[in-house]
């Protein structure tokens, strides 16, 4: 265990020592709690840099699963004074402090297992364990990473058991709040704009009226259900694949291990978290996070319908529709002065885009699983998060930035309304059909008004005119 000195890479000391695996021997930076499978694994892997660096949720959630596992194996005979040392290093990983301090290095391009990952922590934690305990880092004594901090464990079933944990952390608490934020918002706009009439549009064309909260209700519904089809999918989430071990028959466990497990992990997170039904699925495929992975794309969809209705809405401010005021944020150009852009809708679109490209590679991940193991699996979880981090934060910024802040135009809402030749549509159940448009295009080649156009061809009166054409009886079914 002596120690060395090396150079690193911007040419400043660095004091080493040697730490052993199956594989050898090798030197491991000694300010550093990972010691020679993760050293391995960064040699192997210098793919994409701290910017693809395992996500943060991850580790977090392995720590959780560890200080689990720790207590269980404790109850199953584990030494006390080992278990309650894993506990507490554990809760060093959970806090984020050892990511944060660099003892996390490993990328997501790694073996598809997660296994390097897995030893990383299991490294991590057993070092900060002998420091706990008053040993000597690297000697793994009185801790060992494989022995005691991944005791009844495998790579197999604890990396998915950190998928699940960390997505559905994450659904909580970075999807969740945003996206509901941004329903109640255009709830509440629905409701401020109930009684402002407006002409609809089909296939970009003009078309009967209806309320532009009865529009804004539309994004409402859509969110959600999006809502809804996140919590949807958390049934299966919750299924957690610890104790499953190397190909989900759970070789080297106890029997009570997979559930006192499961209940520990629900007790420290607060999530209803339970043993997965079948350990063979978990291990095998990853079906639940490709569901999770489509309620998100189905919400980026509807983000992106919105945000697009909204910026065309918003379009002008003098030469668009300009139905809609959006707030203005920052100056929109740097030679046109004064010019304003819908910036908010256009960054939500931006990421609705980058979600939908996070499902495509989600989905090819999910469909490869081989026999008893997927080996997709960091690709796939880092996806799913990204898109969860994207929408959550997108929905807060366009709610704060924008949606709470949409204004109507109802005098330009007013003059597009009534001059719309589909308000003819009225006319059917009058005059019928053939004659409504006979009106209509009459009216538009001559560019004259539905009103005097039908008085000249002399198929109604004014006063009919005026009984029947009115946009506040078109609003729905009489």
């Amino acid at each position: 265990m002596a120690c060395t000195v090396c150079m690193n890479q911007e040419g400043k000391p660095v004091k080493m020592r040697k730490e052993k695996d199956t594989m050898g021997e090798l030197d491991v930076p000694d300010d550093k709690l990972y010691g020679a499978q993760t050293v391995r694994s960064v040699m192997n892997f210098p793919i994409g840099g701290i910017e693809e660096r395992m996500p943060y949720p991850v580790i977090i959630a392995m720590g959780i699963l560890k200080k689990a596992a720790a207590k269980v194996n404790m109850e199953f005979g584990l030494d006390k004074k080992i278990a309650e040392a894993i506990m507490q290093a554990a809760d060093d990983v959970i806090s984020g402090k050892l990511y944060r301090e660099g003892h996390f290095p490993l990328v997501i391009w790694q073996t598809g297992s997660g296994t390097q990952s897995n030893m990383n922590t299991n490294e991590v934690i057993a070092n900060r364990a002998i420091q706990i305990l008053g040993g000597k880092l690297g000697s793994k004594d009185p801790v060992h990473p494989n022995d005691h901090v991944n005791k009844s464990q495998s790579s197999n079933d604890t990396y998915p058991t950190a998928m699940h944990v960390a997505v559905a952390m994450e659904l909580r608490d970075r999807l969740m709040p945003g996206l509901v934020a941004l329903r109640d918002t255009m709830q509440a706009k629905s409701k401020e704009f109930e009684k402002i009439i407006k002409i609809g549009r089909t296939h970009l064309m003009d078309a009967v009226p209806l309320t532009l909260g009865q529009e804004f209700s539309a994004y409402a519904a859509q969110l959600t259900f999006g809502v809804e089809r996140v919590c949807a999918t958390l049934p299966r989430l919750h299924y957690l694949a610890l104790g499953g071990t190397a190909v989900g028959t759970g070789l080297n466990t106890r029997v009570g291990f997979a559930e006192k497990c499961a209940a520990e992990i629900a007790a420290l997170t607060g999530i209803p978290f339970e043993t997965a039904p079948n350990k063979f699925e978990g291990l095998a495929c990853h079906d639940a996070m490709v569901e999770v992975s489509g309620a998100l794309n189905t919400i980026a969809v509807s983000l992106m319908k919105i945000a697009n209705d909204i910026r065309l809405l918003a379009s002008g401010p003098r030469c668009g529709l300009a139905e809609l005021l959006l707030p203005e944020n920052e100056p929109g150009s740097s030679i046109m002065p004064g010019k304003v852009n819908p910036t908010q809708c256009e960054a939500l679109t931006m990421i609705a885009a980058q979600v939908m490209g996070n499902h495509v590679a989600c989905t090819i991940g999910g469909s490869n699983g081989h026999f008893e193991l997927n080996v997709f699996k960091p690709m796939m979880v880092a996806n799913v998060l990204r898109s969860i981090r994207l929408i959550g934060d997108g929905c807060t910024a366009f709610n704060k930035n924008c949606a709470v802040g949409i204004k109507a135009n109802e005098e330009r809402i007013a003059k597009i309304m009534h001059e719309s030749l589909m308000l003819v549509t009225a006319l059917n159940p009058h005059i019928g059909y053939d004659k409504a448009a006979t009106i209509a295009k009459t009216a538009h080649k001559e560019g004259a008004t539905l009103k005097d156009t039908a008085i000249k061809l002399g198929m109604l009166t004014a006063e009919q005119f005026d009984k029947w054409v009115r946009p506040e009886d078109m609003l729905g079914p009489k």
